[in-house]
């Protein structure tokens, strides 16, 4: 994917992962802490997760078409290498909220009654330990996602902005003569 609308697609796909991958990781910490949460959200998370890991490959794709379109220079190097990495924090939020969101499902099966169909439990949903290390889990991959979106997002900007603008107004401006 090259251009949107005249833009590269690139500058406007990274605001969806700037803004739903640290969204999916905040969701997920919420649905492994909370249970009111994890009831209403687990699936909507699980959902957002998946679609944010297809989103990646398509915006760091189009990142490569822009980057084979404008000047190189070592701040552009770094960002494509940490952009690089985006794909390995969306994995595994979206795994846990897979998991997250089939233990919810398993809970509620359970919850409704004995089961006749003789379905059993893959993922514990009543077991507390596994709960304690699901949720020490999202804390941390959720924290990893966050921090590397900054990272990725921060080159970026430095790629982009760095040595192209004046901390001066122009003369004839608001601020000017």
């Amino acid at each position: 994917m090259g251009t949107l609308n005249g833009l590269p697609a690139h500058i406007l796909l990274v605001h969806a992962i700037v803004v739903l991958l640290p969204l999916a990781a905040l969701l997920l910490v919420l649905t492994a802490v909370w249970p009111s949460a994890r009831h209403r959200l687990a699936g909507p998370n699980a959902i957002l997760s998946v679609l944010v890991v297809a989103l990646v490959p398509v915006t760091t794709s189009a990142g490569e078409w822009l980057e084979h379109r404008v000047g190189e220079t070592p701040l552009l190097r770094d960002h494509t290498e940490l952009g690089d990495t985006a794909i390995w924090v969306a994995l595994p939020v979206a795994v846990l909220a897979l998991v997250i969101w089939w233990r919810q499902r398993e809970a509620t099966a359970a919850a409704d009654g004995p089961d006749t169909t003789g379905r059993r439990a893959y993922l514990a949903p009543r077991s507390a330990m596994i709960t304690r290390v699901v949720v020490v889990l999202a804390v941390l991959i959720a924290g990893s996602a966050v921090y590397d979106t900054y990272r990725i997002g921060d080159s970026g900007a430095k790629a982009s902005w760095t040595g192209n603008f004046s901390s001066t107004p122009t003369s004839g401006g608001p601020d000017g003569d």
